[in-house]
């Protein structure tokens, strides 16, 4: 079949957990390989809460695609029509914020997936596919089988309603946003809190019973992460360019600034 594989689903077909990391300060082609070299399965490129355009984002996702890495985009919330334009430009995933019911759900796989299931529109010479030449709906189907569609579950509502989200036909599975959660909760910042557990472990049932991926993002703590992913997770954001660039600086200059002992 023409084009690149998802990398990301066939590390989670295969049993094992795809790390991804959160572009917020990143735009540059080489980000992919680099991350690849790393260990990243996917990259977290986020429309929402930065200031990267369109076109970066597709340029990222492409050039990531070659590198062995899946593109995984988020949309500001509901904004279905950027959803298709990344994903016509080379987003290998979406992640979709703020779903709080199982109509908004439904929403999301309609305007994202192709007829007979959806309402997505189709666009010729697609880079999942290698911009190969095939009939319509050999590419239709190619890259159907390529494309992840990811709810977030970070708010009461969806938390509420994460049976309703994990039952959609279309979606893949759902991402859950422990930061945001944690702040609804009343509990800002403590995504290990006994109320936040109780939605990671609900949000895990309803995947499990409907055959759908889970992911977590928002755990900064790694013996914290692990615990989660032990429960379960097929994919987790171990974090963001930004914080790991912060983290690493601030250990090294300490490391510099530490007490050598009395020279020789």
């Amino acid at each position: 079949m023409a084009g690149t594989p998802n990398h990301m689903l066939a590390c989670m077909q295969s049993g094992a957990v795809a790390h991804g990391v959160g572009l917020r300060q990143a735009r540059t082609a080489d980000t992919g390989r680099a991350m690849r070299t790393a260990g990243c399965d996917w990259l977290f490129i986020d429309t929402e809460h930065n200031a990267m355009h369109l076109d970066t984002a597709a340029q990222l996702s492409v050039a990531a695609q070659d590198a062995g890495v899946t593109p995984v985009v988020r949309v500001p919330g509901r904004d279905y029509a950027l959803a298709n334009r990344l994903l016509d430009n080379g987003a290998m995933a979406i992640v979709m914020p703020h779903v709080d019911s199982g109509e908004q759900a439904a929403e999301f796989a309609r305007a994202c997936r192709y007829p007979p299931l959806g309402k997505r529109s189709v666009a010729a010479g697609l880079p999942q596919i290698g911009f190969a030449s095939m009939p319509l709906r050999d590419a239709v189907a190619a890259i159907e089988s390529r494309i992840l569609l990811f709810p977030m579950v970070e708010t009461r509502e969806g938390a509420a309603a994460a049976r309703d989200i994990a039952a959609t036909p279309g979606l893949d599975g759902i991402l859950l946003g422990l930061t945001d959660l944690s702040m609804e909760l009343g509990v800002p910042g403590d995504v290990g809190h006994a109320s936040v557990r109780a939605v990671v472990e609900n949000t895990l049932a309803a995947c499990r019973a409907h055959g759908k991926w889970v992911g977590v993002g928002g755990v900064g703590d790694p013996a914290l992460l692990r615990g989660y992913i032990a429960q379960g997770m097929n994919f987790a954001l171990i974090g963001n360019d930004l914080g790991l660039l912060m983290a690493a600086v601030t250990a090294r200059i300490a490391a510099l600034s530490a007490p050598t002992g009395p020279a020789a």
